[in-house]
Parts: C-alpha cells; structure tokens; sequence
C-alpha cells in the first residue's frame, strides 16, 4: 500500500534534501519529480508553493555541497550546507500543517466575528430577548445593555452548554435571572447555572446554561425490584389501591428517578380528580414534588416530579417596573409558570372593557402581595383604583389608590362608590364605544368576607352591590379584584352570582388556604381546577424544618437578616385564565413595598363626573333598604337620597332617650352601652360602626374604647374592638 497524500506531501521535502547532499546536481531530476507528484495528488496551491520553494533550496544546498567535495575542501562545510535543507523542510511543515485535515472539535471558545453558526444563534437571541440593542416591536427587553461576553460552547454527541459572563457598565447590576434565560432558551429553570452575586462584581457574573443534558438511563439493581418511574407507576399508582387506577406512564423527559416528566392514560376513561396526596405517598416523594396538569384529553393527565421545586427560588421583581405595565392585549406578569414562562392575567380587553380577577388565599399565603402588585400594575398602565379594605392598614400600595376606604365602613363607603360611578357611566355611554375618554377603573375588595358574609353588618347591601358590579361593570370599563382568604361559598355571601361572573370574566389565582377550607371539589368547584385542594400547598419547602433548627441563635436574634423566597411557598399556587386549565405559577417576590417603587407619583384620577364630585356624600348613603331589596339603579335617585342624608342616626337620636345628647354628657353613661354591644355583637367592629350604631359620633367614643381596654374590659386587634 503507497504513501496517502498528506504522507507524501510531508515527507517528500525530507527525501528531496538528501538527495540533494548525497546526488548533487542530479537533485534537480528529484526537485521535479516531487513537484510533479504533488501536482499529481492535487495538493493545493500554497502547498504547492511551499513544496517547490523547497525544492528549490535543497538543489542549490546540493550543488554547493557537490562542488565543495570535488575540491577538496573540507567535508565539514558540505555537511554545514544540509542546515539551509533542514531549515527549508520545518517551514514546510509550518506552511502545510494548517492544510491537513483537522480532528472535530468539541469545544470552541469564540465571541468574536469568527463566531461559529452555533454560537451566532446563541449570542443572537440573547441580543434579542435579553440584552438589545436590537428588538421586536411589543416586547420588552429583559436587562438592555446586559451582554454575554467570553461566550464558550461546549457541544458533545449528548450534551450541549455553553458558559460566559453576564456584563454590564460599570456601576449598573446584574438584574437577569436563571428563570429569564430559561425562558428565552426554552428550557427547565434547573438547566442554568449562575454565579452567586456575592462572590462577584455587581456588573459582571458568570452563568452557565445547559442546552441539552446527557440522560441518565436508570439502573435495575435487582431483577424483578421496580425502579423507573414506569415501574414505579405499574406497582403503586395504576393498581385499583393506587391515587390514579387502570393508567399506563408514558414518559416525555427524564433526568433521573427524581426529575422527570410523563403523560399518564386510561383507555378509554376519564381520570377525574386526583389526590395529590395520595400520589405523592405512591411515588414515596413530598406532596411539593409532584406537580398535575390537566391534559385537553380527559383520559390523560400530565405528572411533574422534581428533586427541587422549579419555584423554590422565585422570581424577583425587576428594577424595570415598567415590565408590569399592561401589554397591548390587556395582560399583566403576576408571577412564573413552573414551566418557567411568565404567568399572565388579564385587566382589560381592548376595544371590549375591563377585566376582573379572583384571589383567594389564606394567611401568609402572598395574597397581600399578590394585591399589591396588581396596585403596581394598573398604576403603571395608567388605571385608577377604588380600593375598599376592611381591615384598616394591611395593603402595603393603598396610597396607589384614586379612593382608598380603609376599615369596615369605610370600605363599604368605597363599594357604594364604585357602584355610583358605574351608574354614571351608564347614563353617559348609551351605547358604550371603545376606547373610552375616561380611564379604565379596578374595584379592588381585599378581605370581601368581612363584608359579603353573613355575619357583616353590610351583608344584604355589599352583595347587592357585588354581584351588579361583577354582571354590569365590564362593559363600562369597570373591573373587580376580589380577596378572599378561602373559596368557600360562605365567604361570597353564598352568592353563586359573584363567583361565576368573576370567573367567566377573567382570572383567577388560588394560593394556600387553611386546613379543610381549600377543596375546589363539591359545591366549590371551579371549572378547570377539578380536583385541587388548596390546603395541600405546604407552608415550607421540603428540609427547611431541619435548616430552621440548625441556625445558630447563640449571638441573638439576627433582625437584620431578611427572608429568602425559599423561606416559605409564599406565593405559590394555580393560576386559571379564561378558557384553560389550572396551572401552577409563583407570584414575583417584592422586597420593596409597590408605593416606593411607584417613584412618588401621584394615583391615576378618577374622571371629574358627579358620581365622583359627590363622593363623600354617597359613601355615607345606604344604597339599599334593610332587606336588601330595592336597590337604586339610578344616578339621579341615588344623588338625591344622599342630599338629604343619612336618616339613620338621626332617627335613633330621636327614639333613644340615652341617645347622643346623653352620651355627650357623661362618660359612664356610653361605657355600659359600648360593652353590651360588644357583647351582642358576634363580630369584631371600629370605632365608626359602634358609633353609628350608638347614635353617637367617633370622636365620643374612642377615648371611651381606650379607658375600657385598660380596664382588659375589651381588647383591640388592627382596629378592631371586640369585647374581652
């Protein structure tokens, strides 16, 4: 078998030298015949002239070295001309190594005009999502500015990643998270790695991202043992015992026995609802590992485990809030998906009104912070807010509201309000046309148990008012955020008016509620969240008990320290949007209160309409009877009624001998009569509604309130007073 090409170009100036030494002027017949073959073996053309360069040099060497030796001189300098022979072939070498074929590469470190196909896609969309300069019209930039620099891929037969350095001015920090490069890549949270801003310069941290992960095939350790997830579904869950009987697992990715992903089926059957609880207990895993959506096909249901909590980390509110302005469609960001995508509800429909939003969610829950971004973002898109809040002093961006009533009768003062202004806005467009002149409005209910149940002094009234904003209000661009701590019919007034008006009229988010009050299931099922009890939602991550007994309290108690998003599952819950089913999502985690964030400008007004020119009036002004029946539905009647005033405690003044003139006289005359309602009463009140309910004013009856708490004759909760 002859030399291959490259051997032949290679060695070809070596023989050609010695040649030339030992054969003297015959080298020239040499020189041509290397030529010649290396023109035969196609060599290219800057190795072909290397090669006869070479040539070239080793025949003069010859010749000399011929002559010298025919003279007689000394052999030493013949020998000496084979250093010119010997320097010609290493720069041939030099000149054709380049042209040989090269191994493939597996890594490539380039960032700069060389950049290989691969690596322009990568620094493209992060230039197009992340970074700029350059961007599609209605999509805002995650971080302007926050360019990939030292960009390195490392691409396998398996497995593709690629790492650099996330860098910015100096001065400017890093505001791009794992779950922003997740998103634009389109891959799991789990797959990208950042540096921790601890350890590096503000502007300037290292990420690495996984594009493709090697897939680790599980392992049988014993023949007939169960191992993979198919198995372990087989065994425990399929079986007529098991939380899903008659299924088969199918699975769609797989990164070990503790993060995978599958589509599970029954032939023919609908799943139904299923205990998550119970699944949870089949696969031997935390309820918080395992994450159900709902498939189009009723006999399909897609499962979600995970080693760590796509969502244990959160995602931060972003500098740029502007980010949360409402978008041409109408949607506003309220959180991530645990599929990493941002999770969007609707506030407005263009051309078509406003939008409303459920919330429900127990104590810690997020629901407040849930509340207070929605502030944030309707400030942000220019939507004035009517805020009623019957417990005084709990939303953090109150004075983001065009109308804050803050406390029980204040807050039903807002309600009465919202519905005047809807009211005008029907006598002013007949025939509603978008886009309106005037803004598009939230009433915003925080707590609306405390006014819609059947313990509230307003009951008949606040659902009256309720289920005709949420049936009449959109049309007129008048939306409702309602707050609830539980989906309990009980705390909507046992209205099923309210609850099916919110939810076809746009969102819903359910966080975590108390034990035995989350069920969606029964008389509180909600259409595309079967099966969900929200009371399931655990207030801690799985180990975050032991991480709370490891800390060291030895030096006190650190008030300084400020709680991480994984801390708590505050915020986690499902998000429902028209038409689609239930999917778990976290609401973005604010370390500052919105009204800071809302850089001091003043609310979005209300337009100048008599509804609005009237208001303290009408919040004053019952807009129902006693019954609750015949409730106004004019602007007119309405305005009417309340230029003459509320007649309540006039007519109490005048029937109740110890009335105001008596309680003003004397400070033990009230005393006993605040006691004895307090007593009667089965809730908790404010000064105000003890004070309209005594016939008297506040002013008398808050020093009373103090002598008596200091008495522990009655006790004082956020405002509330309630007896001892």
């Amino acid at each position: 078998m002859g030399p291959t090409r490259a051997q032949f170009i290679q060695y070809a100036p070596a023989a050609l030298a010695v040649a030339s030494v030992s054969v003297g002027p015959w080298s020239a017949l040499a020189a041509g015949a290397a030529g010649v073959g290396a023109w035969a073996v196609s060599a290219s053309a800057p190795v072909l002239r290397s090669l006869i360069a070479c040539g070239i040099t080793a025949t003069g060497c010859g010749i000399a070295a011929h002559q010298v030796l025919a003279s007689g001189m000394d052999p030493l300098f013949a020998l000496g001309l084979a250093v010119p022979a010997g320097a010609a072939v290493l720069a041939h070498h030099r000149n054709t190594g380049g042209a040989l074929p090269a191994l493939p590469a597996t890594t490539t470190a380039t960032a700069t005009a060389g950049q290989s196909s691969q690596a322009q896609l990568i620094t493209a969309w992060w230039t197009e999502f992340i970074s700029g300069p350059t961007q599609t019209e209605g999509r805002k930039l995650i971080q302007p500015g926050a360019r990939l620099a030292h960009l390195a891929i490392d691409a396998g037969d398996d497995a593709v990643s690629f790492t650099g350095i996330i860098s910015l001015p100096q001065g400017q920090q890093v505001r791009v998270k794992a779950a922003d490069i997740a998103s634009v890549y389109q891959i799991p949270v789990s797959q990208v790695e950042m540096g921790d801003p601890k350890h590096y310069a503000p502007n300037a941290l290292p990420v690495t991202v996984h594009l493709k992960q090697a897939a680790q095939q599980p392992q049988i350790t014993a023949l007939g043992v169960p191992t993979t997830p198919e198995q372990l579904w087989a065994v425990h869950v399929a079986v007529p015992e098991g939380a899903m009987p008659g299924t088969t697992l199918a699975l769609t990715r797989y990164d070990g026995p503790l993060d995978w992903e599958g589509i599970a089926t029954r032939d023919r059957k609908a799943i139904g609802t299923v205990n998550i609880q119970d699944l949870a207990g089949n696969l031997d895993l935390e309820t918080i590992q395992i994450a159900l959506a709902p498939a189009d096909k009723p006999s399909q249901m897609g499962v979600r485990v995970m080693k760590e909590h796509a969502l244990m980390h959160g995602t931060m509110l972003s500098d740029v809030v502007d980010e949360l302005a409402m978008d041409s469609r109408g949607y506003i960001r309220l959180g991530t998906y645990i599929d990493a995508r941002p999770a969007l509800v609707p506030l407005a429909q263009p051309g078509s009104g406003a939008r409303h939003l459920y919330l429900v969610g127990g104590s810690r829950s997020g629901k407040s912070g849930c509340l207070e971004q929605v502030l944030l973002s309707a400030h942000r898109s220019g939507i004035a807010v009517i805020l009623a809040s019957p417990q005084a002093g709990t939303i953090a961006g109150a004075a983001m509201a065009a109308y804050c009533g803050d406390g029980l009768d204040e807050a039903m003062g807002a309600l009465r309000l919202a519905y005047a202004l809807m009211l005008d806005r029907e006598a002013r467009y007949r025939s509603p046309a978008f886009p309106f002149t005037d803004p598009l409005i939230l009433i915003v209910i925080d707590e609306a148990h405390m006014l819609l149940s059947a313990s509230s002094p307003y009951h008949a009234e606040a659902k009256a008012i309720v289920e005709q904003l949420t049936r009449r209000s959109l049309k007129r661009g008048i939306g409702v955020v309602l707050a609830t701590q539980t989906p309990l019919a009980e705390d909507l007034g046992n209205s099923t008016v309210i609850r099916s008006q919110l939810l076809i009229g746009g969102g819903a988010v359910f966080l975590r509620c108390a034990k035995g009050q989350g069920s969606l299931v029964g008389a509180n099922a909600v259409e595309g969240a079967e099966g969900i009890d929200l009371s399931m939602i655990p207030s801690s991550w799985p180990g975050q008990y032991a991480k709370v007994a490891d800390r060291d309290m030895s030096s006190g108690l650190d008030t300084a320290a400020a709680a991480g998003p994984e801390d708590g599952t505050f915020g986690l819950g499902y998000l429902l949007t028209p038409g689609s089913q239930a999917v778990q999502f976290r609401s973005l985690h604010l370390d500052a209160p919105p009204a800071s964030l809302a850089g001091g400008q003043p609310p979005v007004a209300v337009e100048d309409c008599q509804a609005w020119q009237h208001r303290e009036a009408i919040t004053q002004t019952p807009v129902v009877d006693q019954r609750g029946k015949n409730l106004i539905g004019s602007l007119t009647d309405l305005l009417s009624k309340a230029e003459q005033g509320p007649p309540v405690p006039q007519q109490q003044g005048q029937t109740d001998p110890a009335g105001p003139a008596a309680a003003a006289d004397g400070q033990e005359l009230i005393k006993p009569r605040i006691l004895e309602l307090l007593r009667q009463e089965s809730i908790p009140m404010t000064a105000e509604t003890i004070a309209r309910k005594l016939g008297t004013t506040a002013k008398n009856v808050k020093p009373r309130l103090s002598e008596l708490k200091k008495r522990d004759e009655i006790t004082n909760e956020n405002g509330l007073w309630r007896a001892a």
